[in-house]
């Protein structure tokens, strides 16, 4: 099938999900299928029972609310997936910016005989951006990596950046709360440096979302991007 209905397919899967389970969607969806990347970046995404709850500062009830929920609907998406366009997900990642009412899913799959050539001018300089944002939250990583997908979104992988603290409260059961501490600190200093990483990028960064895989001592951030030239 061609990608761009795939895209378009998958889009409008995504905002019946998120209706279904949450009640209402998103105001907009906007998927990027690039091998072995799917990314789902989702706008205009906030129920107004969330926005009551954000107006009296419960941020955490939202974030725990909907972390719950998304517990459910990931092996509903990685079935839809392999039923629809035939890879399988090994790596499902999710975050939300609830100020720019906005989310995102990142997907790795087992497709890996058709990847694609996702480099970028000034690459390496944002290697060394992402790696001092990692050095202030955690330490240095041991890898980052990124991908272009397309002129407006860009993925960034690290590996290797969790301290031993954080690797123990992960064996203790405290994934959750570690999960909302490192959203705000990251988040905080990821838009700390976002003018350095415009300057690298040429392009505005309009959104920044992270998420982490703890187990695999693994990290996505999607960079949102409205390119100025």
């Amino acid at each position: 099938m061609d990608k761009t209905k795939l895209e378009k397919e998958l889009s409008s899967y995504m905002g019946r999900l998120l209706r279904e389970n949450f009640g209402r969607g998103p105001g907009g969806v906007f998927t990027v299928i690039s091998p072995p990347f799917i990314t789902v970046y989702f706008k205009a995404f906030l129920l107004p029972l969330e926005k009551a709850l954000l107006d009296k500062g419960q941020v955490i009830y939202v974030q725990k609310t909907r972390d719950l929920l998304m517990e459910t609907l990931i092996e509903e998406i990685k079935g839809y997936i392999k039923l629809n366009i035939h890879v399988d997900i090994e790596e499902f990642y999710y975050d939300w910016n609830l100020e720019l009412q906005s989310g995102m899913f990142i997907m790795l799959h087992s497709d890996k005989e058709n990847i694609i050539n996702h480099s970028y001018k000034n690459q390496k300089l944002l290697h060394k951006e992402v790696e001092e944002v990692t050095r202030k939250a955690e330490k240095l990583p041991q890898d980052v990596s990124s991908y272009l997908l397309d002129e407006r979104t860009l993925l960034i992988i690290r590996e290797g950046i969790m301290v031993n603290v954080e690797k123990e409260l992960v064996q203790l059961g405290f994934e959750e709360n570690l999960t909302l501490a490192k959203r705000n600190l990251e988040k905080k200093l990821l838009h700390e440096h976002s003018q350095s990483l415009e300057v690298i990028l040429d392009s505005k960064v309009t959104d920044v979302l992270v998420a982490w895989d703890f187990h695999k001592d693994k990290s996505t951030i999607l960079l949102i991007l409205n390119p100025t030239s």
